[in-house]
């Protein structure tokens, strides 16, 4: 609030309404997902459709993903990089990457535009 015997004084920081800007979104989240790409394919894991479900609870995040199939040797390297990925967004204080299996992952899932640059 400015002081009306001074309207050039700035509002404190008690003044100033929050911007929101530490919020954590599934946005956020996707967005952070994004730069995680599949070593074989070179497409990121939401493209790909691998990403099944964000939770965002306050500062945790929890996220459901699959793989292409159960023995893709780079799972654990999509996961671990996930995880990183998360936790370097701001106000994110738990990170949690779950593999799941149902329903299974087929290209049908994959981002239309990305199908056909694949050409399925």
């Amino acid at each position: 609030m400015t002081d009306p015997q001074n309207p050039s004084a700035t509002p404190s920081p008690t003044d100033t309404p929050s911007s929101g800007a530490d919020e954590v979104t599934e946005d956020l989240v996707k967005l952070a997902l994004r730069r995680v790409k599949d070593p074989e394919l070179n497409l990121n894991i939401v493209d790909l459709g691998l990403v099944y479900g964000i939770q965002v609870e306050g500062t945790r995040v929890m996220v459901d993903m699959s793989l292409t199939s159960p023995a893709c040797p780079s799972g654990p390297e999509l996961v671990h990089d996930a995880t990183t990925q998360v936790q370097a967004i701001p106000g994110v204080t738990h990170a949690e990457v779950n593999i799941v299996w149902s329903p299974p992952w087929t290209p049908e899932r994959i981002e239309p535009r990305v199908r056909v640059y694949l050409g399925f």
